[in-house]
């Protein structure tokens, strides 16, 4: 007896349920480390960035008369992946509305998880930040506002890596701790939740992007050329971008060249924008428009199918069969 079905033969265990849950338990070591070093406040706006969008996923699923899927945790991530990208000092209202721009406008207006066209939560933080310009780019420790270690390197100064490492920096909640965020990509790779494909090709992309604008632009190289190097790479979004919101499974390409091709356009984004932009940070736009380039990217970078060449040289056979029978 033969159980014959549908595609695919191939399975396993892996559900968007557990998937989710790993990268929820993968974001836990970076914004446990933003509470320890901005404080309750910025506890208090991880949960209500979570409880808003598995809030308004249900409200709008009861309205709308769909089932109910805030329980495969999808929800739940985008609102700590909201939540890593807000500044610690941002106010209660704003996750909220953040959550509800991400949730209803690029979620389930487009028809549920699966089928939105950019990574949610960076939705909503672009739509915060444009907002609520001052709010969303006031970075304070301990009450006391700073340049960011990014703004610090653009404007020609120099930061202590071994901060930018560890998380003594100032930056958003999930964004300032390199060696959290690290750990959690760690746990990703050994789950098989993530490939390193897209974050690598990413990351190498934009430094050595950003490095040859600099030496174009007439930067020695030197050692402090190596630090400022290195601060581009631990300081900002670039880690937990590469690692957390560039891997969304369904805003990034599934061909295997498609995900290189998308990590290169991502660091070629970001390096042009921190390198050449008004601002010091790139990391979100860059992959807000990498999302809306996924199409194009897998439409040219899909897999020939096989027996696609003998295909075309029978049909060529084919033809000039008939030109010779014509003759």
């Amino acid at each position: 007896m033969y159980n014959v079905s549908v595609s695919p033969h191939v399975r396993d265990k892996s559900s968007t349920k557990s998937i989710m849950r790993d990268v929820a338990i993968a974001l836990v070591p970076t914004l446990g480390f933003g509470v320890y070093h901005f404080g309750w406040n910025a506890l208090m706006l991880i949960i209500v960035s979570a409880v808003s969008c598995m809030a308004f996923e249900a409200l709008y699923e009861l309205l709308a008369k769909k089932p109910i899927t805030v329980f495969d945790y999808s929800a739940l991530v985008t609102g700590l992946i909201l939540a890593v990208n807000l500044p610690a000092t941002a106010k209660w209202w704003m996750p909220v509305l953040g959550s509800a721009f991400a949730i209803i406008v690029v979620k389930m207006l487009f028809g549920g998880l699966g089928q939105n066209f950019m990574n949610p939560a960076l939705a909503g933080r672009a739509f915060l930040t444009i907002s609520f310009t001052a709010r969303m780019t006031n970075f304070a420790v301990d009450g006391v506002s700073g340049a960011t270690p990014l703004a610090v390197l653009k404007s020609g100064g120099s930061v202590d890596l071994k901060d930018l490492f560890f998380g003594f920096q100032s930056g958003c909640i999930g964004e300032v701790s390199a060696l959290a965020i690290l750990i959690g990509a760690a746990y990703l790779v050994i789950r098989r939740v993530v490939s390193l494909r897209i974050p690598l090709s990413y990351i190498i992309s934009t430094i050595a992007i950003i490095a040859f604008i600099k030496l174009v632009q007439g930067t020695p190289i030197n050692g402090a050329f190596g630090a400022y190097l290195l601060g581009e790479l631990l300081a900002g979004g670039l880690l937990v971008g590469a690692f957390f919101m560039a891997t969304d499974y369904v805003t990034s390409p599934v061909t295997v060249k498609g995900q290189i091709v998308f990590g290169l356009i991502l660091g070629l984004l970001t390096a042009l924008f921190r390198t050449l932009g008004s601002t010091a940070e790139g990391v979100s736009y860059a992959i807000i428009i990498g999302n809306l380039l996924v199409p194009l990217i897998e439409n040219r970078t899909i897999p020939r199918a096989f027996g696609c060449e003998r295909e075309k040289w029978f049909k060529k056979l084919i033809k000039e069969g008939e030109d010779d029978g014509k003759k």
